[in-house]
């Protein structure tokens, strides 16, 4: 991981699995797109938190695990709700990420000048 990107004090909220409420090959496309306009501009979130169906986006098989590497190298912290992984059986195909509880999303949320939900 690296820091040498600068990030805002924005938490990005992602609930879904894929972005908008469509069928899900578009909102993969949508979340593929969007994920990897913000990796190529550089202007980072500090930390991106996935619940909800979210969750299915960080693990394997997902279609926007390069995107979200990418982000995570260069220091955006990815916060993955267990709650969530475990209801949906799927703690043991995490990709990426760090498996957090409610707690440390609820910290992201507060320290965050600003949250978007996607």
């Amino acid at each position: 991981m690296t820091d040498n990107y600068p990030k805002a004090p924005i938490t990005l909220i992602i609930n879904h699995n894929g972005m908008g409420q469509a069928d899900s090959e578009l909102t993969h496309k949508l979340a593929t797109t969007y994920l990897n306009f913000l990796d190529l501009d550089d202007r980072l979130p500090e930390t991106i938190c996935f619940y909800a169906d979210g969750v299915k986006l960080t693990v394997t098989g997902s279609p926007v695990l390069e995107e979200l590497r990418s982000l995570e190298k260069k220091g955006v912290r990815l916060i993955v709700c267990t709650t969530c992984l475990n209801h949906f059986n799927l703690l043991d195909n995490l990709s990426l990420g760090e498996a957090a509880g409610m707690k440390e999303i609820v910290e992201a949320q507060w320290k965050a000048q600003k949250t978007i939900t996607l």
